[in-house]
Formats: structure tokens, C-alpha cells, sequence
């Protein structure tokens, strides 16, 4: 379940438009959801697409352009009629920080409008502990927004926090002495970061954010229906049903870590097998320090052997989780993204491909095993992307019901 800080004051240049919860109308939310995923629109086309009348359109678009939400683009000549006028989002109409709580590293980034990352500060660290991460949002208040005039800093819409839940349980994987294991059994990370921040501060698993970011900002490919699966140095994911963010009544759905699947002699959590922590456990085997993983995911050099060992058993243990996922739900797609360069995830995607090829197929819903479009950086992006979700798009019904 995501919680925020509701009783922070929003820009007022954000807040028109809204209902006593601070929450933007329906059609306002509809009409900017239309125009992310489909880039510019003109009008007419809104109305085709919504069944809203052209006036009706004209009314939410001129109030979100004196919002500095959306902008007129150049008019498109050469059909018959007047020129239609297509409408885009604006960049620089709100931004989000994200901050995502890593087992090696944590990452705190800027968000525009549209999904640039404006600015990332990235730290390495053995362990996380909370005073890291209080120190890290600090940070990022202080210097990831000084490039931002006082105008554009009251269009911040959020901070958004992508934190594995119940660390203290992960003592084997976490690596970390028992007296910071118990430090996150008592911390209020969310409460803590909602002290230094200026704006509403939003929490949630880090499966599920980077699932976020794939929904928010992927390239729209997956379908309405998919599983997005994310390894990091904990195997993690989310869910996507009917276009919309489904994180469960407990926060956990598509958190695949602890399906079973079979190994020698019996069985072992997927966690297990693909995850990155026992890729680095294998380098470090194999005398190669593992630190290359966490410095920059985005280029980990020639790892030989270890690596190659790694995909293989991750990618046998993945096809086994689509197989079972899909006799679930029969989703469209199973997205596979992590925290490693594109050529790993590639030869990944690849590797449960041929995987899954072995298995009987028979009674299944044909899918498609995909790659992820956000990369290694979806969990802190994830994380900016939940005040996006909150704001300004039809998932906050989803969000932000209440556990039951």
C-alpha cells in the first residue's frame, strides 16, 4: 500500500482544478493520461478517443494550458478545415523526486513532467541503513532541486520512496550486522523523509515502483495485461492489470521472490537464483570483485564465465515463473528489466525465451517475454513516478485504496 503525506501544501498553480482532497478532476486526469501515452493530440482527436464533446475538450485544455500542465504545439497544415492544433505535455509543468533504497546502492533523481531524469546522485554503499537514506533525500532536496527557479520548484509534486519491505528479514542477502537489520524494524523512513520535505512524501515497495515507471514511461508495448519482473540485487516485480497499477491488498503483488522452483534434491525461492547477489557471489568466487555491479550498472565489462553461469540458471528459474504466472493471469507480456547493462538484459530476455520453449505449453494463453524499456534506474524513477501516479493519472483509486 502506498502512504503519503496528504497534509503538505500543494502550488496553486497545481492545485486548480482539483476537489477538496487536492486530487485533479477525472477529465483533467484523462485528458493528460491520453496525451502520455499517445504523445501530442489535437482536440478532435481527444474527443474521438474520450466520447467527450469538442467543447467539453476545449474547457479541460484551455485550463490545463493556463495551468502549465500541457502546450500548444505548431499547427498541423495541408488537410482540409482549419489546422489542428496538437497538444503536448509541458516538461517543465511539475516535477518529482524519487528515491530508491538499494541492498549496494541507493540512487535519488529529478523528474520532469515528461520522465527526464534532470538529475541523478548515485551512492554506493555495503549496506543500506536509514540514516544513508535520510542523508541521500537530504541531498537530493538540496541539490538535485537548485537547478530549478523558485517558480518551478513550487511545481513539485512529490517525493516517492521504492524501498524494499521488511529489510530486517534479509540477513543473509543484505549482508548487514544485526544491530542496522533492527534499525529498519523501527524505522519510519517515509515519516522521517516527510520531516525534511516540503511536499507530500509517497512510499511502496520497490517491485511495484519500477513496475510504475514501466506503466508511466515504457514505450506502451506490453498491453493492458503484463508482469513486470525486475532483478536488482533483490529479484523484485509488479503488476499491470487493465492498464492500471495493481499492487495488491498488502502492497506485494508481483513480488515473485519467494515462488518456488525446483533445484537438486528439492526446491529454493526464485530470490535465489536471479537475483544479482548471487551474481556477485559467484564473482567474488571466482576472485572478481564484485563492486563492478554496483559502480555503474550500466557497463559491468567482460565478467566471463560467472556471468554466463548466472543467466543460465536465472533464465531456467524465469521461465518457470512465467509458466506459473501466466496459468494465473493470462497476462500479454512478461517484461524482464534489472539493474544491469542492456546487453545482459538482452542476452537474459533471450535466455528465458529458449528456457520457456521446453515447457509444455498446452492450455496456456500465448504471450510474449519482453524487455523492459526503463533500465537499471526504474526503482528511483519508480519511485518520482508515484506523486506522477497520485496527481496527475487515473491510478490513484488503485493506489491509494485502503487495506482491508
Amino acid at each position: 500500500m502506498v502512504e503519503a503525506d496528504g497534509g503538505r501544501a500543494r502550488s496553486d498553480d497545481l492545485s486548480r482544478g482539483t476537489n477538496q482532497t487536492g486530487v485533479r478532476l477525472y477529465n483533467e486526469r484523462l485528458l493528460l493520461s491520453l496525451i502520455r501515452r499517445h504523445g501530442a493530440l489535437p482536440k478532435a482527436d481527444i474527443a474521438r478517443r474520450t466520447g467527450l464533446s469538442p467543447q467539453t475538450i476545449s474547457t479541460i485544455a484551455n485550463a490545463l494550458e493556463r495551468d502549465g500542465l500541457i502546450t500548444r504545439q505548431s499547427p498541423l497544415r495541408g488537410k482540409v478545415g482549419q489546422p489542428l492544433v496538437p497538444y503536448a505535455l509541458n516538461p517543465r509543468g511539475a516535477f518529482f523526486l524519487g528515491l530508491k533504497i538499494g541492498r549496494r546502492s541507493s540512487d535519488v533523481v529529478l523528474l520532469d513532467f515528461t520522465g527526464n531524469v534532470l538529475g541523478r546522485i548515485h551512492e554506493p554503499h555495503p549496506y543500506p541503513t536509514p540514516q544513508i537514506a535520510l542523508a541521500l533525500a537530504q541531498r537530493g532536496i538540496t541539490e538535485l532541486t537548485a537547478q530549478l527557479n523558485p517558480a518551478e520548484r513550487a511545481r513539485i509534486a512529490g517525493f516517492g520512496i521504492a524501498s524494499p519491505f521488511e529489510l530486517w528479514n534479509w540477513e543473509a542477502q543484505l549482508a548487514a550486522p544485526p544491530d542496522v537489520l533492527e534499525s529498519w524494524r523501527h524505522a519510519d523512513i517515509r515519516r522521517d523523509i516527510a520531516g525534511i520535505s516540503t511536499w507530500p512524501v509517497y512510499l511502496h515497495n520497490d517491485g511495484t515502483a519500477a513496475c510504475a515507471a514501466e506503466l508511466v514511461l515504457g514505450n506502451g508495448q506490453h498491453g493492458e495485461d503484463f508482469l513486470y519482473i525486475f532483478l536488482g540485487s533483490f529479484l523484485g516485480g509488479g503488476v499491470v492489470l487493465n492498464g492500471h497499477l495493481f499492487p495488491g491488498r498488502t502492497g506485494y503483488a508481483g513480488a515473485l521472490a519467494p515462488l518456488p522452483v525446483p533445484v537438486p534434491g528439492g526446491f529454493q525461492q526464485l530470490l535465489r537464483s536471479a537475483s544479482i547477489y548471487v551474481l556477485a557471489d559467484r564473482l567474488k568466487s571466482a576472485g572478481i570483485d564484485p563492486q563492478v555491479l554496483w559502480l555503474d550498472p550500466s557497463d559491468w565489462g567482460a565478467l566471463g564465465a560467472p556471468l554466463d553461469d548466472w543467466i543460465a540458471e536465472a533464465a531456467q528459474s524465469l521461465a518457470i515463473a512465467c509458466v506459473t504466472a501466466v496459468s494465473i493471469i493470462d497476462f500479454r507480456t512478461i517484461v524482464l528489466d534489472g539493474a544491469f547493462p542492456t546487453a545482459v538484459r538482452a542476452r537474459l530476455v533471450e535466455a528465458t525465451r529458449a528456457a520457456f520453449a521446453q515447457f509444455d505449453r498446452q492450455g496456456l494463453a500465448p504471450f510474449d517475454i519482453a524487455e523492459g524499456t526503463i533500465g537499471f534506474g526504474a526503482r528511483e524513477v519508480g519511485g518520482a513516478c508515484l506523486p506522477l501516479l497520485a496527481n496527475f493519472t487515473q491510478d490513484r483509486e488503485v493506489l491509494f485504496k485502503e487495506n482491508s
